[in-house]
């Protein structure tokens, strides 16, 4: 594959191979391109999507990794977040990606790499697209988690810590954070 030497657009963006072994995002029409994660960091993501889903309503599901188009305009961004909490009519049409309005929960799990994007850029992007939480996990021991509500246009923390996370907004929902890295008992 040749590397593009200008500003993408979706759908020159939407021409990348599937199968690539990279994890590709687009911000304001610069390819960012990353390593795909580790067999752990995937591990807690799986965790994470099967742990919210099972006590959300029938109403909302978490998915993992999911496209989410944060600015369609030209030059376009597009951010795969590890997972989000969406509708389940928006996941029943099958979209190849979201759009940001229809995200309730973003989030990331934290990798080698990802760190400064996770926590200081896709805050800004995804407050400035109305995404009105935005939540991420660091593998790291201990396995912790950092909460954000969207208010006036910016991020307030609401969570950080390792341990449960407890929340009633958006959803009653509550994780043991150390259990998204551990192996448990399947049925």
């Amino acid at each position: 594959m040749r590397w593009p030497d200008h500003l993408l657009t979706l759908a020159e963006f939407d021409e990348l191979p599937e199968d690539d072994p990279r994890h590709h995002e687009l911000q304001e029409g610069v390819l960012q391109v990353s390593p795909k994660a580790a067999l752990l960091h995937q591990r807690a993501v799986h965790a994470l999507t099967r742990a919210l889903t099972a006590q959300l309503s029938a109403e909302w599901e978490a998915i993992g990794p999911a496209q989410v188009a944060l600015d369609a305009t030209w030059p376009p961004t597009v951010r795969t977040p590890d997972a989000v909490i969406v509708p389940t009519s928006v996941v029943d049409l099958n979209p190849n990606r979201v759009h940001a309005n229809v995200v309730a929960v973003a989030l990331e799990v934290v990798s080698p790499g990802s760190r400064s994007t996770d926590r200081i850029v896709k805050p800004y992007e995804y407050a400035r697209a109305g995404i009105p939480h935005y939540w991420v996990v660091d593998i790291d021991e201990p396995v912790s988690l950092t909460a954000y509500r969207l208010v006036d246009g910016g991020y307030e923390t609401c969570f950080d810590g390792a341990g449960t996370f407890k929340t009633t907004a958006p959803f009653d929902l509550a994780l043991d954070l150390q259990n998204l890295v551990r192996r448990l008992p399947g049925r």
